[in-house]
């Protein structure tokens, strides 16, 4: 049964390859299949090639056969995010200003996933150029969200984490510089987690390159972290990337876990959850005391919201800028709201962000010294109607800075990581947030994967009739 082989882990796969139980081609058509059924309605990829991902997973079949394996990962499926470079694929960016040329070169995390044998199914879905935390753009359209048509994955990686939710492929490389990971991980109930900076090479090199990191959207833990010992290799092209040993996050799953010291904010400068998102990240409480001691704590870091927004302005001016007048009017109109906003900033107002930037650092950075990790709410609502850039407020009005729980991580450096901790009263999922200090992304690891054994959440495959 297609639906019950999906089930299975990226690492359960493996296993069933190596006894010879199970082909490369079997599950890569079970995925391609999946895509077949629900892209149509989903809109998770924006680009597919099911011949060449079939003749992919025909060629690791072999090598499973006669035991020569090109790598770890070898017959695996994945897709890969619209913003990474795919030899011979274009990279849109969810924009109509880009190329419809093929890629000469591979993204580093690209390269590293030819290199483990995996099978390339197809790039995911994104906003134009990443602005946004929903998934729609004028080159690709509406990407919805497999538990209601009428929601938001969120974004900007909502095609990954659709097709992570839905079984189009095990293994899902997206990025995230403001929570374009764990915020449609969040809305759709899979695993995301965001490496600290320079762990994952990327190139080119953006704009925003300080705040970027590329990571994992998956259904299990385990399955991210065999994602990240694969990506999270040194690639001289990314001059951020950091010349450290592999962590080794798989091995980092079967280490002891001390007793935690843990923070648990339900808000942050003020900003709660909804009182649905509030009530599923209580009652997980006990999950947490489980794992160590909790504390109670209040998030005071005022200017996280305006010095991110000043970062992202300023990129968003200059790119437009770059942009032709023609070219730009084919842009979404939310993208050039922000390009408009960034054209009034000032130099000295840029140069203000920066420098409050590293005042949230050593927020943070001292926190995550009396703490071992950090807990909040992934997002304070669940997803809400597609075709919106927000959602509405309790005041009736549109919450323009919906998402104050993901941006320290980036502004802060911090490694950080969303998990499914359960169902809210409408039916949509809730992801509960873990951050850990600066390079601490092993340690988080294993947390996560406490954590996920405690929480048992059923994802959107078990909810779904056997096919």
């Amino acid at each position: 049964m297609t639906t019950d082989l999906l089930k299975l882990s990226a690492a359960e796969i493996l296993k069933l390859y190596e006894k010879k139980k199970l082909s490369p081609v079997e599950v890569t058509a079970a995925c391609l299949k999946q895509v077949l059924k629900y892209n149509p309605a989903l809109n998770a990829l924006s680009f597919m090639d099911e011949r060449a991902a079939l003749h992919q997973a025909r060629v690791s079949e072999k090598r499973w056969m006669k035991g020569n394996i090109k790598g770890a990962l070898e017959g695996l499926p994945v897709t890969v995010k619209d913003s990474f470079n795919v030899k011979g694929w274009p990279t849109r960016q969810g924009s109509k200003t880009t190329s419809a040329l093929p890629q000469r070169d591979d993204s580093p995390a690209v390269a590293r996933l030819r290199e483990a044998g995996m099978v390339l199914i197809g790039k995911t879905t994104m906003p134009e150029y990443g602005h946004k935390g929903v998934t729609d753009s004028p080159l690709a359209g509406i990407t919805r969200n497999p538990w209601n048509l009428e929601k938001t994955p969120g974004g900007s990686s909502g095609g990954a984490a659709a097709a992570a939710a839905t079984g189009m492929a095990y293994l899902n490389l997206g990025s995230d510089a403001g929570g374009s990971v764990r915020i449609p991980a969040s809305f759709t109930g899979v695993v995301g987690f965001k490496p600290s900076p320079g762990i994952v090479p990327t190139w080119p090199p953006g704009l925003f390159s300080t705040l970027w990191s590329a990571g994992p959207l998956t259904r299990k833990v385990e399955d991210a972290a065999l994602l990240l010992d694969i990506i999270g290799q040194h690639d001289v092209r990314d001059w951020h990337a950091l010349p450290l040993p592999p962590m080794k996050f798989a091995d980092a799953l079967k280490a002891p876990l001390p007793k935690l010291r843990i923070a648990y904010a339900r808000s942050i400068n003020g900003i709660t959850a909804t009182p649905d998102v509030a009530a599923v990240m209580d009652s997980k409480l006990a999950a947490l005391k489980k794992l160590g001691t909790v504390d109670e704590i209040r998030l005071d870091s005022p200017n996280v919201i305006d010095v991110f927004n000043k970062h992202w302005m300023a990129v968003a001016a200059y790119s437009y800028k770059e942009m032709s007048p023609p070219a730009r009017r084919t842009m979404d109109p939310r993208f050039v709201h922000w390009a408009k906003r960034g054209e009034s900033l000032h130099l000295n107002d840029y140069l203000w962000a920066e420098r409050e930037r590293m005042t949230i650092g050593e927020y943070f950075k001292d926190l995550l010294t009396t703490y071992d990790i950090l807990v909040t709410p992934t997002t304070a609502m669940t997803a809400f109607d597609v075709g919106q850039n927000m959602p509405i407020g309790a005041d009736g009005e549109p919450w323009d800075d919906w998402t104050p729980f993901t941006y320290p991580a980036n502004l802060a450096k911090l490694p950080a990581a969303t998990l499914p901790a359960g169902l809210a009263k409408n039916g949509l999922p809730v992801g509960l947030q873990v951050q850990a200090g600066y390079l601490k992304d092993a340690l988080l690891m294993t947390v996560c994967k406490r954590l996920e054994d405690e929480l048992a959440f059923d994802g959107w495959l078990n909810h779904q009739k056997a096919a």
